[in-house]
């Protein structure tokens, strides 16, 4: 029997489907790619607290690191996001093993996750706790992120590195203080064309143009 509930082509709008209070959302149109792996919630997030389980299972004991996705993010199919809430292993004491009488103490939060506006996390890929991914930056299929990632800036491997910029970095530093992000929609609406298009002289152009003319 056909099943087109698992299509490949699917697609999972976050801010429509996203119910643990720990992970907050901008805007619309971040999207997960669910192709055969089940929901975003279910497959991608890992330890957080905050799903239908862990809220009724137990009470956390320290401060839950927050994973914040911007405007506009594509993640791939079985990406995972990996977050607070299961780093008692410390590597500073000689025994790595999470003895329950010492749990309090072995517990070292990474802090937020922060996925930049824009940005494109690809098939498989893991970002660790902590990490934070730079406006639309690339993270590459099967890459493994254990450090910040710039801007504008493609990553892979295992660790992922840089690979390249996706721009020349004049032309980086114009997108960001263009804040395209934070543009009203009927504006992000009206310059989609060259948005889609690599022009940063245009668009800043246009940019200035319609600010003008809504002044």
């Amino acid at each position: 029997m056909k099943n087109d509930a698992r299509h490949w082509s699917k697609v999972e709008l976050l801010h429509e489907t996203v119910t643990n209070p720990n992970i907050h959302v901008r805007g619309t149109h971040s999207y997960y790619s669910d192709a055969w792996s089940g929901s975003f919630e279910d497959s991608v997030v890992r330890y957080l607290y905050g799903d239908a389980y862990s809220l009724k299972a137990w009470q956390p004991a320290w401060p839950i690191d927050q994973l914040h996705i911007g405007d506009y993010v594509c993640i791939g199919a079985e990406a995972v996001i990996l977050l607070g809430g299961n780093h008692t292993h410390r590597t500073d004491w000689f025994s790595l093993y999470p003895f329950p009488e010492f749990i309090l103490d072995a517990y070292a939060g990474k802090g937020d996750t922060i996925i930049g506006d824009g940005a494109w996390i690809g098939m498989r890929a893991m970002i660790m706790p902590g990490v934070t991914v730079g406006e639309g930056a690339i993270i590459a299929s099967g890459a493994i992120v254990t450090k910040d990632v710039a801007p504008y800036t493609i990553v892979a491997g295992n660790p992922a590195v840089p690979i390249k910029t996706r721009f020349a970095q004049a032309v980086v530093d114009r997108l960001l203080a263009l804040k395209v992000y934070e543009w009203p929609a009927e504006k992000f609406e009206a310059l989609k064309p060259l948005l889609c298009a690599n022009e940063i002289d245009a668009l800043a152009s246009a940019s200035e143009k319609f600010d003008a003319g809504r002044s």
